[in-house]
């Protein structure tokens, strides 16, 4: 556009000025010619053709300069509209639409210049970045114009909040950023400036917003990361402050925290270790130990399925290292369902042996896994596909499952019940015990937490709790197990107060399976053949 004005203002409005000074020129002459027709000889033809011809050029004139005024003025209106499209293109390029606030691409220029410029003046910058708590809950109960509506709202407390000298951003969604810059020198009066600031914007956030006739409250998590460095990347004050917004999540939501490089070394461990676990899964690095569960005879009436990570580099990695992220990944699923599958497939084979057709095998589901709708139906398939007895398989639930979706839980449970499937209340006592709920469940057991096992004898209140948890299982029919019994004057005092069914070192540890059915073959008939030993010891 700007070369066609231009082209317009060197072209023709200077072939118009040309034409208009020779008509100025004619004018001129002409005038002159008709002053002197009309005081002389008009009766002549010649000069009423002469006068005819003065008019007409006359009008052809009136006519140019009128043409050249017009596009003049549409010189003028191209202009205006290019600087409009101009102005319309960056806003377009560089600013959020609907904030109205510094995009991702324009703060990152930004930010590079801050950062060269901070090498000068020597003084801190911070860069903070702020996520809305529970944005997506808006978004899913209320429709997106109501996530819209506090976006915008965000955005002009952010602008009322901070100072001249700082940048502030939207990178998408409901991430904000904000650069602070002219900071001190001194990187602990640097910390503390850019601390009082996210305070301040944290409780501006914090207050209720009016969204159409709606009040919502809503609060934010706030990272910050300090930094004085020329030969700092962008990517690393982005990951810096990303990593202090996720722990400031992490620590309960609606705070501030700083970047801390050992939580960012632990941060990339954990995904190194999500790296590692998917490959595990797929180079079939996971393992199934069994752990003995015995009667009070001491004989073997069962087994606990335990799950193992060995990796070829880390060695063994046990579950409490790696189970609760694979519950946040959502590789709980399959890992799930590939230690579902191998317990069956090792009941069944434990159905031709004599001395192993009649363990029940304990596995641990996780609350993810159960509550997937299909979990009854995979249950059941497997069960057919495998032909194993129902009743050799026992499910290991936790109190903290249950409570989750209680009415959920019961249908399931009752539905794999008509299968034949038994059940285990893992860790009873360890969180929010009910009678009101417990009795809704078709449990088979109890099982007592190890950590009030292993206080037997040493806290009066954790013997208590034994006592009454062992009693409620025989009140309400069910069979009480101890985990982690690792002495015999622990065994013999669950025996005392009614438990008949014991697991822990004491009579075996996790084993791989061909270690396990030895112990089994070997041990346990040495057991059978001394009648006055009560357990078998571990060295």
């Amino acid at each position: 556009i700007d070369r066609t004005v231009s082209g317009i203002d060197r072209s023709v409005a200077a072939q118009l000025a040309h034409i208009s000074e020779e008509a100025e020129h004619e004018y001129k002459a002409l005038a002159a010619r008709i002053t002197a027709a009309q005081a002389g000889d008009i009766q002549q033809v010649q000069g009423r053709v002469e006068l005819n011809l003065i008019f007409i050029a006359l009008i052809i004139l009136v006519e140019a300069l009128l043409v050249l005024k017009t596009v003049s003025r549409s010189a003028r209106d191209l202009k205006q509209l290019a600087d409009e499209s101009e102005q319309t293109v960056y806003q377009l390029a560089y600013t959020d639409p609907l904030t109205d606030l510094p995009n991702r691409r324009l703060f990152h220029d930004r930010l590079e210049h801050a950062i060269v410029l901070s090498q000068r003046t020597r003084q801190y910058l911070a860069l903070m970045f702020l996520d809305m708590d529970n944005f997506k809950k808006l978004n899913d109960t209320k429709g997106h114009r109501m996530g819209d509506l506090l976006l915008i709202e965000v955005a002009k407390r952010l602008k009322a909040n901070v100072r001249a000298s700082d940048t502030l951003a939207r990178m998408g969604g409901d991430e904000f950023v904000v650069l602070l810059g002219e900071l001190s020198e001194n990187e602990q009066s640097a910390s503390e400036q850019a601390l009082r600031i996210a305070e301040k914007i944290s409780s501006a956030l914090n207050q209720p917003y009016q969204l159409d006739h709606f009040i919502y409250n809503c609060s934010a998590s706030i990272g910050v990361t300090m930094f004085c460095d020329a030969g700092i990347t962008i990517e690393e004050v982005h990951k810096r402050a990303d990593a202090a917004m996720y722990q400031a999540k992490n620590s309960g939501r609606n705070t501030v925290r700083f970047y801390d490089p050992h939580t960012q070394a632990a941060l990339e461990a954990r995904s190194e270790l999500e790296h590692a676990l998917h490959m595990a899964i797929a180079q079939q690095q996971l393992h199934l130990y069994f752990q003995v569960q015995v009667d009070e005879h001491n004989q073997p009436v069962g087994a606990e399925a335990l799950l193992r990570w060995i990796h070829p580099e880390m060695g063994m990695i046990f579950p409490g290292q790696f189970i609760p992220m694979a519950e946040e990944t959502g590789l709980i699923l399959p890992i799930g369902q590939w230690v579902l599958e191998t317990a069956c497939k090792q009941i069944k084979l434990w159905e031709a042996n004599p001395q192993t057709r009649d363990l029940q095998l304990a596995v641990n589901v996780s609350a993810r896994q159960f509550h997937q709708p299909d979990f009854v139906a995979r249950v059941d398939h497997l069960i057919e596909q495998t032909c194993i007895n129902p009743s050799r398989l026992k499910l290991e639930l936790t109190e903290s499952m249950v409570l989750a979706d209680v009415a959920d839980t019961v249908g399931k449970m009752h539905a794999l019940k008509q299968l034949g499937v038994r059940f285990s209340m893992d860790d009873f006592g360890t969180g929010y015990s009910s009678l009101s709920y417990l009795t809704q469940l078709p449990l088979d057991q109890l099982k007592v937490d190890q950590s009030f096992v292993r206080n037997i004898g040493i806290k009066s209140t954790d013997v208590v709790l034994v006592q009454t948890i062992i009693g409620m299982a025989n009140n309400l029919h069910m069979e009480a197990i101890a985990e982690g019994v690792e002495t015999q004057a622990q065994r013999d005092f669950l025996e005392h107060a009614g438990c008949m069914r014991y697991q822990g070192y004491l009579f075996g540890k996790p084993e791989p399976l061909e270690k396990f059915t030895d112990s089994l073959s070997s041990d346990f008939l040495k057991i059978q053949s001394s009648p006055n030993s009560k357990a078998r010891m571990i060295g």
